[in-house]
């Protein structure tokens, strides 16, 4: 590796290697440090792959914003890189009449956020297009897909190697320190390296790397919390839809919902369940009440036909009951250190937003 580059991405997840292609795609020599021995094994393997559409976020947050960017740029890449993936469409129902109100609010936030094609159906329509399903009404989103994300890092991966940038694995940024030419990065068991330009995008370890940043002020680091997903696969048949299916929202997340992977086996998650440490152990003891917020739309499900299948843990900045805050993507005008951009709560729809949030960083970088 050079002493001197133009930028430098911490994390080599879907959204920091997003970013250092779009850095490398404008002519900055770049380079990406991974602690992991792979690209793509921190939150992007534990992912359930959803693109999605838009609908859910408050208008011109940068989570509406982005999601819809982001989701056309991800089709885009897709195709043109052979990264399988499909747009498939989705359910989003109300399960009683009294849900549907918040369910025509979510229609409506859909046209103001561009999230559309988005339909209302009910009663016999609904009944004759998904007849498995419980619902008294439903949206149709039909942009919504799934993205095989293993391929989608590949894919990412080779764009940035192609556009000249350099990915290194088992690179733990220890230490990040400004100097007068912009910041010199210590790397664990080797040399430092000087860069222009930086960009956080460690996910999970993103608030602690903030903190070994000499000059980012503590109160500019927002707290993290660990909101672990556990998912279930069937143990044996199949389900009667052909596209996902989503509740409404919660309090914490979007709900226990019916995805697919990318071989098309049905796959149920995520729940949130908070944890005060990163751990991945899967945990069965909650199992019946996952099946039941099943239930309230497929009514056939059996809890002993779910098996257990991953954990995954989003980076939240908010505990239980605090809702899903916005990305916080900080520059010099949040912390004082120009050349620096910090991504933090890059949860859903992070990897459907991950390609915008590139050209984001890019911008705040004068890139």
């Amino acid at each position: 590796m050079a002493s001197r580059v133009d930028a430098i991405v911490a994390g080599a997840g879907v959204v920091g290697l997003a970013c250092a292609a779009e850095l490398a795609r404008r002519g900055q020599e770049v380079v990406v440090l991974e602690r992991n021995a792979r690209a793509g094994e921190g939150i992007s393997s534990r992912n359930s792959g959803v693109i999605h559409a838009g609908l859910y976020y408050p208008p011109g947050s940068l989570k509406a914003r982005l999601c819809v960017r982001g989701r056309d740029l991800l089709y885009r890449f897709c195709a043109e890189h052979g990264v399988p993936h499909r747009r498939c469409g989705k359910w989003v129902v109300a399960t009683s009449a009294q849900e549907c109100a918040a369910l025509r609010a979510l229609h409506e936030r859909a046209g103001i956020n561009g999230a559309g094609p988005v339909h209302w159906l009910e009663g016999a329509a609904l009944r004759s297009r998904a007849p498995g399903l419980a619902a008294v009404a439903a949206l149709e989103v039909e942009p919504s897909g799934l993205v095989d994300v293993a391929a989608l890092v590949l894919a990412l991966e080779a764009e940035l190697q192609r556009l000249g940038g350099v990915l290194l694995t088992h690179g733990e940024v220890v230490a990040v320190e400004p100097d007068a030419e912009g910041f010199r990065v210590r790397v664990a068991g080797q040399d430092a390296v000087r860069c222009t330009r930086f960009v956080n995008a460690c996910g999970l370890g993103a608030q602690a790397l903030a903190e070994r940043t000499s000059g980012v002020p503590c109160a500019r680091i927002p707290a993290l919390h660990y909101a672990a997903g556990h998912y279930y696969r069937l143990r044996r048949g199949g389900v009667p839809f052909d596209r996902l299916v989503y509740p409404l929202p919660g309090p914490s997340g979007l709900g226990v919902h019916l995805g697919f992977d990318p071989a098309g086996r049905p796959r149920f998650g995520p729940d949130v369940r908070f944890l005060d440490h990163e751990d991945y152990r899967f945990d069965d003891s909650r199992r019946e009440p996952f099946a039941e917020a099943i239930r309230r739309w497929w009514p056939a499900l059996q809890a002993e036909d779910l098996v257990p299948d991953f954990v995954g843990i989003r980076p939240k900045l908010a505990g239980p009951g605090g809702g899903s805050p916005d990305f916080v993507i900080q520059d010099a005008r949040d912390h004082g250190l120009p050349g620096l951009v910090q991504l933090f709560g890059i949860e859903s729809p992070g990897l459907t937003s991950a390609l915008a949030i590139a050209e984001e960083v890019a911008r705040r970088l004068e890139v």
